[in-house]
């Protein structure tokens, strides 16, 4: 068994003798097993928390958005539960909250809220740009369309956190493909530019893609890309970044500022604005 289990229901089914389960496995809450070689993610800890309350709660916020398939959530961060079980345990968020019918569905057996409701909760309870950068992933993992949100924001207008969500989800982009091309995003709005278009499509003469621009502005053809590791560790891709970059100027007149995590938030700014004068 590799996913989490109750170890009271593998005793009793005979799949499990006490000895195995105490030497193979390793208990993550009470009576909720794990193999012990086993590297707990965040979908990992979210059915284990689910489990912990039999079967009964509603899993939530980041919790939530994992088993939606959302990336680039942090392992080591708690599960989260809508239960009526307020008992605090390690590892484990409990919210005692209003939910209803329409705002839960069912994922792997599991009681898990929607889309909707998850970017709603995530909005109202994180800071702006971690929640903006949650609901980015969900979008991007997901069908969710704003207008669902909405009607939840409206549902529950007045409720603590809503006004904070607001502002978080009048800047969600589900075109950023990473938490780090949502980080620059809005750190280019914040220094008063315009709100970059994300994923831009660069076709040739007949209409076909010849490549993808993190974000920028296609009036003035200028655009910002965030380099991740993989461009400085996987030479072949270094390569053919060169090439793209290479292309995207020559063929098609396009200024391309890279960013790089060693970038400091200022020089980003002032190189993002020197290419825009050098277009005005």
């Amino acid at each position: 068994m590799t996913d989490p289990f109750l170890g009271s229901e593998a005793l009793t089914a005979g799949v499990l003798t006490p000895y195995e389960l105490r030497s193979r496995y390793v208990a993550v809450h009470k009576d909720v097993y794990m193999p012990r070689d086993a590297a707990l993610t965040a979908m990992l800890r979210a059915k284990a928390c689910w489990l912990r309350s039999r079967r009964r709660g509603i899993l939530a916020g980041y919790s939530a958005s994992a088993l939606h398939g959302a990336k680039w959530i942090d392992p080591t961060l708690p599960a989260a539960i809508i239960d009526t079980n307020r008992h605090t345990v390690a590892g484990v968020q409990t919210w005692e909250e209003r939910i209803d019918v329409d705002e839960i569905e069912i994922l792997a057996d599991m009681r898990v809220t929607t889309p909707a409701r998850t970017a709603l909760d995530l909005a109202r309870r994180l800071p702006l740009g971690a929640a903006v950068a949650a609901v980015d992933a969900l979008t991007q993992a997901t069908e969710l369309k704003m207008a669902d949100i909405d009607l939840l924001v409206d549902r529950y207008s007045g409720r603590r956190g809503v006004r904070a969500a607001r502002a978080a989800l009048a800047l969600v982009d589900g075109g950023a493909q990473s938490p780090k091309e949502t980080w620059l995003r809005l750190l280019l709005m914040r220094a008063g530019f315009p709100r970059p278009q994300t994923q831009i499509v660069v076709r040739n003469e007949w209409g076909w893609r010849e490549a993808y621009l993190d974000m920028g502005w296609e009036d003035i053809k200028v655009a910002v890309e965030y380099d991740g590791d993989q461009h400085r560790s996987d030479r072949r891709q270094y390569v053919k970044d060169i090439r793209r970059l290479e292309m995207l100027d020559q063929r098609y007149g396009w200024l391309v500022v890279r960013v790089v995590a060693e970038d400091h938030p200022d020089d980003v700014i002032r190189r993002v604005r020197e290419a825009r004068a050098r277009r005005a």
